[in-house]
């Protein structure tokens, strides 16, 4: 982000809402990271269908990595750990299965 410590008005203009700016950002940022875990999760339940045949496990991992997404979306404490879960999941079911 700019550096806003050398700059006057703190980096802002008098008009503009700091705050907002700052919490739209970080919004932004968690929404990127959730989201590309879920594509991971995706990528890994395509993989465990296409490698090991096992399609009705990879609709099962779709499924519940968009959950995991949805649950990481609506409470940020957990954020990507939700669906970073279900990739370890997937992960493991393309290794062991």
């Amino acid at each position: 982000m700019a550096d806003t410590k050398h700059a006057p008005h703190g980096g802002y203009s008098p008009y503009m809402d700091a705050r907002a700016h700052e919490a739209t950002y970080n919004g932004f940022i968690q929404f990127a990271e959730i989201s590309t875990a879920v594509v991971i999760c995706f990528m890994l339940a395509l993989a465990v269908g296409g490698i090991k045949h096992a399609w009705l496990t990879s609709i099962f991992g779709v499924v519940l990595s968009l959950a995991a997404g949805g649950l990481g979306a609506m409470a940020p404490s957990i954020g990507v750990r939700a669906p970073a879960a279900v990739g370890v999941l997937l992960l493991l079911a393309l290794v062991f299965y």
